[in-house]
């Protein structure tokens, strides 16, 4: 690929990005460019978002100069929701069914005639009522190696007020990059895919004791 990945106006040197935000002024200032250079390189968006906010999204990117209607006609922007991704029908998360969408959007199912995919994916619906925090952890570790293999960019968006500090440091665990006040760099507390399960694992067996 030969046009770099920049968010915030700063290279990526790697494909699975946290970015933690105090609002959602902040999170667009800091992403709008991101969708826009997609558009300007002739790639492709896919943003996963809250039902109740999918018109202020669009407006959003309107607002930055990213013309919605006529990148959605053309298929270069693609705006779902919770329960079209992450959720089943009855509201819950499923992590096979998930890895398995995100492989085929990034691999074999990337639609021809665009040469990137760029994953935005709000995390948060984590939140809610349903308890799906390990299932979670363990997508955020295993999703990893699939972008790697397929090489498509994806950004998972966290409010900053709703993490507690063990979940914050779960998903800093699984992301080689984090943003955080509008810089992107490499997380020196990533840990590999495998060695993140393990340690699941291990706190799935000690509680059941």
């Amino acid at each position: 690929m030969d046009n770099p990945i920049t968010i915030a106006g700063t290279p990526m040197d790697a494909f699975h990005v946290c970015a933690f935000f105090d609002s959602r002024d902040e999170e667009y200032d800091a992403l709008n460019p991101f969708y826009k250079q997609a558009i300007e390189n002739g790639e492709k968006n896919f943003h996963i978002v809250d039902p109740a906010l999918i018109d202020d999204h669009r407006a959003r990117l309107e607002a930055s100069g990213i013309r919605t209607h006529d990148c959605e006609a053309c298929g270069q922007l693609e705006v779902v929701t919770w329960p079209e991704a992450y959720l089943d029908g009855e509201g819950s998360f499923n992590k096979d069914r998930m890895l398995a969408m995100v492989d085929r959007l990034t691999g074999s199912g990337r639609d021809a005639g665009f040469s990137r995919l760029r994953i935005m994916g709000n995390m948060d619906w984590a939140f809610g009522d349903t308890p799906t925090v390990p299932d979670l952890i363990a997508y955020e570790a295993e999703v990893n190696e699939i972008i790697e293999r397929n090489r498509q960019p994806a950004v998972c968006v966290y409010d900053m007020a709703k993490l507690t500090g063990a979940m914050l440091m779960d998903v800093l665990r699984t992301h080689p990059l984090t943003l955080i006040n509008g810089i992107v760099q490499e997380n020196p507390f990533f840990i590999s895919p495998s060695e993140m399960i393990k340690e699941l694992d291990l706190r799935k067996s000690r509680a059941a004791v």
